[in-house]
C-alpha cells in the first residue's frame, strides 16, 4: 500500500479552486507571469481541469483546479483526490474556502492510494495542507482504514486465503484491544454453523467464522456482519471465466465491516460492537455442496440449494442467525451479493434494504454529506413467494430470474428475529473505472457511512472527541 507521502520539502504552493464564476477574480489575483501562461494556455475552468503555473524564476508558483460551475466543491466534495495523483512533488495548501473542507481534504488522503503489494507504483512526495479547522486527525485515521479496506479485497485469494484474511481480523482486534474468537473447519458443525461449513468444506483452506466483540457491555449493542468469501467460483454451479475475473472482491463484505469497525474503535464510538464474520472459500471438489441438497440452518429454518453461486446468503444466514441470538439495537451486514443490484443501481451506488424508515432517510441524508451515496431498496413480501421450495422451507434463490437483489434481501431477513433494527447492504466493492480518490480496483462501501450513522446515533467517548 503506497499512500500520500508527508515532509515534501520547499515552499507552500497555492491551489486556486477556480469556477465559471469565480474565474475571472481569480486570473486578476494570479502574480503576472502565471496569469500570462493560464491565458497563453487557454486554461478554461472545467471540472478535474488542472494547471500547473510557473513564476518568473520558472519554478512552479500556483496551481489551478478546474471545478466546473461547482462553487467550493459543494458536488464534487472528492476532486482533491485529483492533486495526490497528478501534482508534482511538493507542498500545497487550497487558496480559499471549501463548503466541505473535512470531506475535501480526504478526498486528497484517499486519492494518494496506491495498490503496491505486487507492482512498484510511483510514489511522490505531494504534501496537502489540512483546511482550517478541520479534525485532520480523525480524517487521517479514516483515510487508513478505507486503505486497509481497499488492500483487502485487492489482494489475489493466492495472497488472502481464508486463514489470512481472519488473520486480517484478529490484527485489528488486537490493536483495539477487542476480544476475539474463533471457529474453524469441522467445528463449525460442532458449534451449529451448518451454512458455513457446507459452502467452505470444499476449498484447500477450512471455513472459518470470526467473532470479536470491542467496547462497553452496557452500551447499545451494534453488530456488524461481513461476507467474506475470499473466492468465488460459483461451486458446482461453475461461473463462465469472465465472472471469475473479479472474484478476488466476494469477500468485500467482510473488508467493508473491518473497514467501518476500525473507523467506530479508533473514533471511540459509544456502542458495544461486535462484528461477524463467515470466511469461507467456494470451491469445487468431491464434498462440494450440490444443487438439490437441503441443509438446516443454524436458527432451525431448513434451506434447499437451488444454485451453489448464491452462497453469500448462506454463510450470512448463519452468522446472522447468531447475531441475532442477543437482540442487538442495530445489526449491519455487508456484502457483494447480487449482480441484480448492479443492473438496477449500477457499480457506484449500492442499493439498501431496511424497515426502519428513520434509518434509511439517515442513511440518505449523511450518505449525500460524506460522499459516501447508498439508495433503498424495498423488502416487497409479495416476492417473498419466490424463495418457496417444495422440499424445504426455502430455497437459496429466487423463482423466475425477478428482482434478485429483493428477494436475496428476504431470504437474509428470514434469519433475523430479535434485532431493534435490521439492514442490508448490497455492495459491489470494487470501482471499474478511476475517479478522483477512488481509484480502480477495491472499494469498501457504505462503510464510512456506516460508521458515520452509527456515531450521530450513539455518540462518542468522551476521551475520543
Amino acid at each position: 500500500m503506497t499512500e500520500t507521502a508527508t515532509g515534501a520539502a520547499g515552499p507552500v504552493i497555492p491551489v486556486h479552486l477556480v469556477s465559471e464564476a469565480t474565474w475571472p477574480d481569480v486570473r486578476a489575483s494570479l502574480p503576472s507571469v502565471a496569469r500570462a501562461f493560464a491565458e497563453a494556455s487557454a486554461f478554461q475552468p472545467k471540472s478535474g481541469r488542472l494547471a500547473l503555473l510557473p513564476g518568473a524564476s520558472g519554478m512552479l508558483e500556483a496551481v489551478l483546479l478546474g471545478c466546473g460551475e461547482d462553487e467550493g466543491l459543494a458536488e464534487t466534495p472528492f476532486l482533491l483526490g485529483k492533486l495526490a495523483t497528478d501534482l508534482p512533488a511538493g507542498r500545497y495548501a487550497i487558496a480559499g474556502p471549501l463548503a466541505q473542507p473535512e470531506i475535501a481534504y480526504l478526498g486528497f488522503l484517499l486519492g494518494g492510494y496506491r495498490f503496491d503489494r505486487f507492482k512498484n507504483a510511483e510514489s511522490r512526495a505531494v504534501e496537502l495542507a489540512p483546511p482550517p479547522g478541520i479534525d485532520a486527525a480523525a480524517m487521517a485515521l479514516v483515510a487508513d482504514a478505507v486503505r486497509e479496506g481497499r488492500d483487502l479485497i485487492n489482494s489475489p485469494a493466492n495472497a488472502l486465503n481464508t486463514a489470512e484474511l481472519a488473520g486480517a481480523a484478529r490484527a485489528l482486534a488486537a490493536r483495539h484491544g477487542a476480544s476475539l474468537s474463533e471457529i474453524a473447519g469441522d467445528d463449525l458443525l460442532r458449534e451449529n454453523f451448518p451454512l458455513i461449513h457446507a459452502v467452505g468444506r470444499a476449498a484447500g483452506g477450512p471455513p472459518r467464522l470470526v467473532d470479536f466483540v470491542w467496547g462497553d457491555p452496557a452500551a447499545p449493542k451494534v453488530t456488524l456482519v461481513g461476507k467474506g468469501v475470499v473466492f468465488d467460483t460459483g461451486g458446482l454451479n461453475l461461473k463462465p471465466d469472465n465472472s471469475m475475473l473479479l472474484m478476488r472482491k466476494d469477500m468485500g463484505g467482510a473488508a467493508a465491516a473491518l473497514t467501518a469497525a476500525a473507523i467506530l474503535m479508533g473514533l471511540g464510538a459509544r456502542i458495544r460492537l461486535r462484528v461477524l464474520l463467515p470466511i469461507v472459500e467456494n470451491a469445487v471438489s468431491g464434498n462440494a455442496f450440490r444443487p438439490g441438497d437441503i441443509y438446516r440452518a443454524r436458527n432451525g429454518t431448513t434451506v434447499e440449494i437451488g444454485n451453489t453461486d448464491a452462497e453469500g446468503r448462506l454463510v450470512l444466514a448463519d452468522a446472522l442467525a447468531l447475531a441475532d441470538e442477543e437482540t442487538p439495537a442495530l445489526l449491519v451486514d455487508f456484502a457483494t451479493l447480487t449482480g441484480a443490484a448492479r443492473v438496477a443501481l449500477g457499480p457506484d451506488l449500492p442499493p439498501f434494504f431496511t424497515n426502519d424508515d428513520s434509518l434509511a432517510a439517515d442513511l440518505a441524508r449523511i450518505g449525500a454529506q460524506i460522499a459516501d451515496p447508498v439508495w433503498r431498496l424495498p423488502l416487497w413480501k409479495p416476492y417473498r413467494a419466490m424463495l418457496d421450495s417444495k422440499f424445504a422451507d426455502l430455497n437459496n434463490v429466487g423463482s423466475g430470474g425477478f428482482a434478485g437483489a429483493i428477494t436475496a434481501a428476504l431470504f437474509l431477513a428470514n434469519f433475523v428475529k430479535n434485532a431493534k433494527t435490521y439492514l442490508h447492504l448490497d455492495i459491489f466493492g470494487w470501482n471499474p473505472t478511476a475517479k478522483p480518490a477512488r481509484p480502480e480496483g477495491g472499494e469498501p462501501q457504505a462503510a464510512r457511512l456506516i460508521a458515520a450513522t452509527i456515531i450521530e446515533r450513539y455518540g462518542k467517548n468522551s476521551t475520543n472527541g
